[in-house]
């Protein structure tokens, strides 16, 4: 039977000396799903997204990715995933169209697969009307957009984006989660990172992360009915101020299922 799981993470944790940025974390993400991490700056997801595409070593703990181990196969899980960072790090001096074909270049990808994977890239963003334009020229948002054509380009099935929507406005945000929605329904699994307690809304199942450690997973609506909370909001508040972190959390095993 074929694995239905696109990662699958137990006890994951990551020190820096002292510092425990990531506590024994244990989650699985299911093909096809948006996965969310939920949680302030410093919680602990952009540690874990950086494990989990093989940029970082963990201190301890097992995880897979699109099939691969994180600690012997890292290589092969690059070249199956696509991610952004939640930094802009793409060249400002080169147009948007430039931008596309060198990432396409670095994926590996012929003159005519690349062609038409552009094609596709900028079907699904509709960045067509600003590929002739400088990428420091255009306005946030559709940086954003060209970020994500760019880690599209050779087809993951598995996306990361870290805080993908850091910087831009309410509108350019839910315009971006509109593309988001349509990549998972053409089966593209993403696992995605936020501080937005809106964004936390969109995704199918949620991962609340406080100083390392998960401390609730779930849907959005099995969460707030758990807590019986109106709000992704208030309930964030409440495990963050008044829960107890180190306490696992409630349904942990059961959302694996």
């Amino acid at each position: 039977m074929d694995n239905p799981y696109s990662v699958t993470v137990e006890e994951l944790s990551r020190r820096f000396g002292d510092f425990v940025a990531v506590d024994r974390v244990s989650f699985s993400v299911r093909d096809g799903e948006i996965f969310g991490f939920l949680g302030a700056n410093g919680a602990g997801k952009t540690t874990v997204i950086r494990m989990l595409c093989g940029l970082l070593l963990p201190t301890s703990g097992k995880a897979r990715v699109a099939g691969h181990d994180i600690y012997t196969e890292s290589s092969r899980i690059k070249e199956k995933i696509g991610y952004m960072s939640q930094k802009f790090s793409l060249y400002d001096d080169l147009t948007v169209a430039q931008n596309l074909e060198f990432y396409g270049g670095i994926y590996g990808l012929g003159r005519a697969e690349l062609g038409r994977a552009i094609t596709a890239a900028i079907a699904t963003t509709d960045l067509g009307a600003h590929l002739g334009k400088l990428t420091r020229d255009i306005p946030a948002g559709w940086k954003q957009r060209l970020a994500l054509s760019c880690a599209i380009l050779h087809r993951p099935k598995l996306l990361f984006l870290d805080e993908p929507t850091g910087g831009v406005d309410p509108i350019s945000r839910r315009a971006f989660w509109g593309v988001i929605y349509d990549l998972a329904e053409q089966g593209t699994t993403v696992f995605v990172t936020t501080h937005y307690m809106d964004e936390a809304e969109y995704c199918n199942r949620l991962s609340i992360m406080h100083a390392g450690r998960i401390i609730a997973i779930g849907a959005p609506g099995e969460l707030k009915a758990r807590y019986r909370k109106q709000t992704i909001e208030e309930l964030f508040i409440d495990l963050v101020r008044g829960g107890n972190p180190g306490q696992p959390a409630e349904g942990e095993e059961a959302a694996k299922q």
